[in-house]
């Protein structure tokens, strides 16, 4: 009997995204979280004393800045070498051969695959024999597996893959293959790479994406970690989930509707926060608020939305524990009242009210309103425009949203001051 580890997707050293902009964020912590999941995997290769470790590509988040994120992976490597573990590596699209400038030679239980050809690995020991290919280029829109060597026989034999399969959303279709295809090698299990969130596609052979180990923003939420999977006269007799991760990315939906007062939504929110640390194996929260509902409490909201959310930053902070932090809050509410009736009246208030809920029907996109938007919008820094979640008003969900938002600001205060007339 023996056990091995089965991860991916580490991004060793991937930017911080989502809380760049807020002064008391955590944010050594959240750039040193895939360097302590990793660790968190070499201790529990150790622990476990697995006979190996495969990492499915993307190992690294692209060209390194110095050479000190290589000799970071070397010293853990080499914890692993003192072990007697051995790592087999495949590049994905983020540490494709073609995106690292810089290189340095790993211990020698480390063995990375061609990108030239598939390569077939054996330990004779155990009677495994593992096959794969790294990218060559970021961008691989052949079928790797295709050119993959049939099962060796009297082996357990492992296929060791970057790919999109047929496909999943918020990940580019690179090395395309089939569930078929994969299953036609005879191989017992495909050790997937590429897609961020863990799923097994198939049980006979087991196909399996581990996951990344460490979320690294809002999109990617909840616990993180590796499969380890273990091997008993020959066959694979249990695949599990092991959490690595060292913080958690989450998002908190509250319905307000029955709140009646400040109060009631302070304490609403505290509990809700409450819960989610309780939720969060005593590990770290990254936190996106998003607040709900047809609510009394609407038009304070929109009023004095800075306020509010240093509110929230605030009923985070007083818990204390592990860390809670607030990395956005969406006020996703409605008023109670019948802005049909109001907006019926002869009075100023009514047909500015009648004019705001129309803006969104006049105008299907921000280039009506300006035609150089576009000019303006290229001007803007790398960092807003790019990662996880884009600033694209150009894109016409995102128009919608910042419409609606809008509208729903101007109309508070107007109702706010048509009550104060």
């Amino acid at each position: 009997m023996f056990t091995f580890i089965h991860a991916a997707d580490i991004h060793l050293d991937s930017p911080l995204r989502g809380l760049e902009y807020h002064e008391e964020a955590p944010l050594e912590q959240v750039r040193g979280a895939a360097r302590r999941a990793l660790e968190n995997l070499v201790n529990l290769a150790v622990e476990e004393q697995v006979a190996f470790v495969l990492i499915a590509g993307d190992l690294y988040d692209g060209d390194w800045r110095d050479f000190n994120t290589g000799l970071y992976f070397n010293r853990l490597m080499t914890k692993l070498k003192e072990s007697g573990i051995r790592v087999f590596v495949v590049s994905g699209n983020h540490d494709a051969a073609s995106s690292l400038t810089k290189n340095l030679r790993p211990p020698d239980n480390v063995t990375l695959f061609s990108s030239r050809k598939p390569e077939t690995v054996t330990i004779s020991d155990i009677a495994v024999a593992i096959h794969g290919q790294s990218f060559a280029n970021r961008a691989v829109q052949e079928d790797l597996s295709s050119a993959y060597p049939a099962a060796l026989t009297g082996f357990l034999n492992i296929g060791l893959l970057h790919s999109s399969l047929s496909g999943r959303e918020g990940h580019e279709p690179y090395a395309p293959c089939s569930v078929d295809g994969l299953k036609s090698k005879g191989y017992d299990y495909w050790a997937l790479g590429h897609v961020h969130l863990r799923e097994i596609v198939a049980e006979e052979p087991w196909i399996v994406f581990p996951g990344n180990i460490q979320g690294r923003h809002i999109k990617e939420q909840g616990a993180k970690g590796c499969t380890l999977v273990t091997v008993e006269e020959g066959r694979i007799t249990k695949v599990e989930h092991r959490n690595l991760d060292v913080l958690r990315w989450q998002t908190c939906r509250v319905d307000i509707s029955d709140c009646q007062t400040g109060d009631d939504l302070y304490l609403l929110v505290q509990s809700a926060f409450a819960q989610t640390l309780i939720e969060s194996d005593a590990l770290p929260v990254m936190l996106r608020l998003e607040l709900t509902g047809t609510t009394p409490m609407h038009q304070q909201l929109q009023k004095e939305p800075v306020w509010w959310e240093n509110e929230f930053r605030a009923i985070a902070a007083n818990l204390g524990g592990a860390g809670l932090w607030l990395e956005k809050v969406r006020i996703n509410t409605r008023e109670m009242m019948n802005l049909a009736a109001l907006m019926a009246d002869d009075n100023p208030i009514s047909g500015m009210l009648r004019m705001l809920v129309g803006i969104e029907a006049q105008n299907d996109s921000i280039a009506e309103l300006d035609p150089e938007i576009g000019v303006f919008l290229a001007k803007l820094p790398a960092e807003i425009r790019g990662g996880a979640e884009p600033f694209d008003p150009m894109q016409p969900d995102q128009w919608n949203e910042i419409c609606s938002d809008v509208k729903e600001m101007l109309i508070a205060r107007l109702l706010h001051v048509g009550a104060g007339r």
